[in-house]
Parts: C-alpha cells; structure tokens; sequence
C-alpha cells in the first residue's frame, strides 16, 4: 500500500511546551484568588496554555485527596488554560484524574542547553573488554508541554552570530573537532521590534541589536541579549532551562520569565536596575534582577 497516497493521517513525534502548577495547598478558595491574580498581572502568558497539576507535595501530607480536581480543572479553563495531565497522584485522586481524562505520572524533564560533550575518563589499569565496560544509558526526553509562544515571524531576517560562524568553520575544518563539539543555534535580529512582533529563537539564544517595544515578546530556549531597551516581554528558558539568563542594556520590561518563573511591571525595579544596564537570572526559585557591572 502506497501510504503517502491513501493514508488518512500521519502521526509523528512533537515536542510540546506548557506549565506545571505545584500545588502545596488544597485550600480552593486560596488557590482560586492567587490565581486570578497571576492572570490578571501576566497579559497573554497563561492563555491557552495546557497545564500538568503536580500535587506530589499533597500526597506526601497526605492531603491529596481532599483536593477538588473537577473544581481545579474547571478553574483552569476559566482562566482559557487547560488541565491534560497530573503528576504524583494516587488512590482516590488518581481514581478522580482518570475520569477526567488526565495523563498520569508525566515526567517533565528540564532540557539543558547544549554544551560540548567531555570523553569518558577511564582508569589506566581498567579493562577493556566487552564484559568489563557497561554501556551507557542514553537520555530519553520526553515531549510533554505545549508550544505556548509559536515560531518567530517569517518577515524578520535571521542572521547566525559571529560565534555560531566561526564555530562553524572549525568544524568544517576538522572532522575531530565536528565529532567532538556540539553548539546551540543563535538567533540575531538586527532591527528594533515593534508592538505586536513576536519572536521565538527554539533550542539556543536569542540577541536584538535594538529596542524590543512595548507590546513585543521576545522568547528563547536559552539566553535573551537585548542591545537597546527592553520594554516588551522577555521568555527565557522557553524550555526549562533554569541556567538561562536576560541581559538588556536598558531594563524596563512589561514582564520577564526565566524558565516559568514571572515577574510583571506591578512590582517596580529598584532604582539601580530601571532603565540601566542589568542581567536576570534565578536563584533557586527566585528571581535577581541586578546591576551588570562594567
């Protein structure tokens, strides 16, 4: 049979970007405020967005199944997001997750950035036959998150960075060090963006030489370098990456996120980082917002 031609559908592989809610309280009233809080000071940044429950906390108190899951999920969709799945559930509310169709014990892997792969480092004196060396595992990543942001628009020109050049051509140059060295794409925008613009650099690092504007979204899997004012919305670590980072020459965001931990303009910036030069990045579950030092 000719699949391409008489086949209805195709099913592949996707990668898929979303939120976790990590709930340590199964007070719904609580939760129902904060909420709609979060929303109200986020813009667009929680809309349509599916969401995994993690309530592992819950279940470690013992408190899981006094949680009101129906109530949550429909919580959710109030706010135009969508419970698909939970995370540490049992008994009684694992029983309450089927029903409404949630995926059970996803496992949401944070993805690294890309760095260059060191070799193995043996002992001299160890052995190398078949039956002495064990193999190693390969990581699996699983795709389990929603795409909350789309692709960068096709009318902006994308330029790699001088790095990613030279990179490049080392490795072209040498098929060891090809072999040997692994780096993430670089998205470069060299035009300010404007109020409505959105653009996505997936799986590396995103830089704009020029003002990103108010009503602009920049998002990058890894780190955001804004050579001019930064007075739209910054998204780095689009895919969980805690390491990355936002530097902007004038910081004076509408929002900034790292890795799925927000901060809006309600809480103004202290006075040595508004409009000035400054890095964010985490610290834990904290977000800095600091002073770039010269």
């Amino acid at each position: 049979m000719n699949r391409t031609t008489t086949s209805p559908f195709d099913i592949k592989s996707a990668t898929i970007q979303g939120l976790t809610m990590i709930l340590r309280s199964v007070n719904m009233g609580v939760i129902e405020a904060d909420l709609a809080a979060r929303v109200a000071n986020a813009g667009d940044l929680f809309t349509n967005a599916p969401v995994l429950i993690n309530v592992t906390a819950l279940t470690a108190d013992g408190t899981a199944d006094k949680l009101e899951l129906t109530r949550l999920s429909n919580l959710l969709r109030r706010h135009t997001m969508r419970a698909v799945g939970i995370i540490g559930a049992a008994g009684l509310l694992l029983k309450q997750a089927n029903a409404l169709g949630l995926m059970e014990e996803v496992d949401v892997l944070p993805r690294p950035r890309n760095k260059p792969e060191e070799p193995p480092v043996e002992p001299a004196s160890a052995p190398t036959s078949a039956s002495t060396i064990a193999p190693q595992a390969a990581a699996t990543e699983i795709p389990v998150l929603a795409d909350l942001f789309g692709d960068a628009p096709a009318v902006i020109p994308v330029a790699p960075a001088p790095a990613a050049v030279a990179a490049q051509a080392a490795t072209a140059a040498s098929p060891k060090a090809a072999a040997d060295f692994k780096t993430a794409p670089t998205m470069v925008i060299d035009r300010p963006l404007r109020s409505g613009q959105r653009v996505y650099a997936r799986g590396g690092d995103l830089v704009v030489l020029g003002v990103v504007s108010h009503g602009a979204e920049v998002i990058a899997d890894g780190n955001i370098h804004v050579y001019g004012p930064l007075r739209g919305r910054a998204i780095a670590g689009a895919n969980g990456d805690f390491d990355a980072r936002i530097f902007a020459v004038a910081m004076e965001p509408e929002l900034i996120s790292i890795a799925g931990t927000y901060r809006t303009t309600d809480k103004p910036l202290a006075d040595d980082v508004r409009g000035k030069p400054a890095q964010a990045r985490l610290d834990g579950e904290k977000m800095l917002i600091e002073p770039l030092k010269s």
